[in-house]
């Protein structure tokens, strides 16, 4: 059996304790069946509860988990009478728990009701090819967005730009929820969920989506991966992802009717009108959408907003006190010089991590980075800027000692050489201010004095001004190479070149 990660075993923890059956826990994490059955035996043999205390660690749950165990007791299974079953269930109010509840009485070692449900459905599926389904109040939200796309206009410019538009219904009551929004990207895909929620006022117990890219990393029949940030979505709401399976419409036909209704009900109606930002789009979708749901239905004499308020609202699960804040998660490789590269800018880890694989999570505003589980570093969010972030407790004990040079030190040593080595000291400190960068090469260049001589030194860092070479590396090549007693030749006769980047021998005076 392949190892879970200490997440997902936590994740089947949490899942476990709001009483999703085996299956439905497998189809969220991504694994097989009999795998998540097995760590749901090992989570009980341990006696853990969620939520989990806050001191177990991940190391400690591990202990827990996988210290030496007995052998299986194995079970003497009797078979149902599938039949007679199949005709209780036909009696109004009778569920299949009550029937497997009937079915343990005369059977003690019996099957357990989530195998006994999984045999029931192979026995009806030989029945007839297709069945109806049958949706539990607030068990159940389908979400998928629409193949039609809503116009907006720029008022500025006139350009005409697309809106997609996201539909989310409930299983039971099959109220409605709509919007439009720019893209199918994972924040849009998130946003739309936490709207849907707040419009639903609660959270159903499973969300079942479509093989989106935004939701669903990897697409697979037996064992999907639902996106970390999706996933993250779901744990903070107390829900689960239960990805349809791929070329399977019938696991999410109640969306894909939905989807239907609201491009005839909402979509065409709104063919012929013109909209000037998304705002006003959803203002006009938000009446649409209260029409819809207000609706008397032929088939049931009830709209979809009495079927909810009757049945489903009270099965809902209260929303959390705080709204989730959207975050993205991204695998990083720490790097030698002990930092991780996120957009461009490079956030420091404790240097113990040097080439470990982290996770890094993103939000708006901060940039935290968690190894096995643990966060172990956490900063504000820069902008992309090829600069660094650094924590001095993340450097070893001989880089730290460099952070204790300043730039007016520095300064004040290199005037002592002469002016053209302060000059581009200065520079260099500019154009690199992250101290491992930046102070490490003004050290260098000045240590060069000691070899060569102060005027070889100013010398040489005059010549390295002339040509724009400001590294330690250029400086040392011109001092081994006695170019610093030679000035650079002077420019052929002849009109000057105007350019941005051609800066001149004065550019650094």
């Amino acid at each position: 059996m392949k190892r879970l990660t200490m997440r997902k075993i936590r994740e089947a923890l949490r899942l476990h304790a709001s009483g999703l059956s085996t299956r439905k826990i497998a189809t969220s994490l991504g694994v097989g069946q009999s795998t998540a059955s097995e760590y749901l035996k090992r989570i009980e043999r341990a006696a853990l509860t969620w939520p989990l205390a806050a001191e177990m660690t991940d190391a400690a749950l591990e202990a827990l988990l996988f210290h030496p165990i007995g052998g299986a007791i194995r079970l003497v299974e009797a078979q149902p009478d599938w039949p007679a079953i199949h005709r209780e269930l036909k009696r109004p109010g009778v569920t299949l728990s009550l029937l497997w509840e009937e079915y343990r009485a005369v059977h003690p070692e019996g099957y357990g009701y989530s195998r006994f449900c999984d045999l029931h459905r192979r026995w009806t599926g030989r029945l007839t090819p297709v069945m109806r389904q049958h949706h539990v109040a607030g068990e159940r939200v389908f979400v998928d967005y629409a193949g039609t796309m809503l116009a907006v206009i720029d008022a500025a410019t006139g350009e005409v730009r697309q809106a997609q538009l996201f539909v989310a219904t409930l299983g039971a009551s099959n109220l409605t929820y709509a919007e439009a929004s720019w893209s199918q990207s994972l924040s849009d895909w998130i946003g739309a969920h936490c709207r849907a929620f707040s419009y639903f006022g609660g959270v159903p117990a499973q969300v079942v989506c479509d093989n989106l890219k935004s939701g669903v990393t990897k697409a697979c029949f037996y064992e999907p991966a639902v996106n970390r940030t999706y996933a993250d979505m779901a744990a903070h709401y107390g829900t689960a992802v239960v990805p349809a399976r791929p070329r399977k419409p019938r696991d999410k036909a109640k969306v894909e009717v939905a989807v239907q209704i609201a491009e005839r009900w909402i979509a065409a109606r709104l063919r012929n009108q013109r909209f000037f930002s998304l705002a006003e789009l959803n203002a006009a979708i938000r009446v649409l959408l209260d029409r819809l749901n207000d609706r008397v239905t032929r088939h049931l004499g009830a709209s979809r907003r009495d079927l909810f308020n009757q049945v489903e609202r009270s099965a809902l699960r209260s929303s959390p006190a705080e709204p989730y804040v959207f975050s993205e998660w991204k695998q990083c490789t720490v790097g030698l010089d002990y930092h991780v590269e996120v957009d461009k800018h490079y956030y420091s880890a404790p240097h113990s991590l040097l080439r470990e694989k982290v996770w890094v999570r993103l939000t708006a505003r901060t940039v935290e980075i968690f190894h096995h589980g643990k966060r172990v570093a956490a900063h504000a969010r820069t902008s992309s800027n090829r600069k660094h972030t650094t924590i001095a407790d993340h450097m070893p004990a001989s880089h730290r000692r460099h952070s204790e040079w300043s730039p007016e030190r520095l300064k004040n040593w290199a005037a002592k050489i002469g002016p053209n080595t302060a000059t581009l000291v200065e520079v260099i400190l500019r154009d690199r201010s992250h101290p491992e960068q930046g102070f490490r090469s003004c050290l260098g260049i000045m240590r060069l004095a000691k070899p060569h001589g102060p005027e070889a030194l100013e010398a040489a860092c005059e010549r390295a001004l002339m040509i724009g070479a400001r590294s330690y590396s250029s400086v040392n090549s011109i001092l081994k190479n006695n170019l610093h007693r030679k000035r650079p030749e002077p420019a052929a006769d002849g009109p000057a070149i105007q350019h941005g980047n051609i800066r001149g021998p004065g550019y650094f005076h």
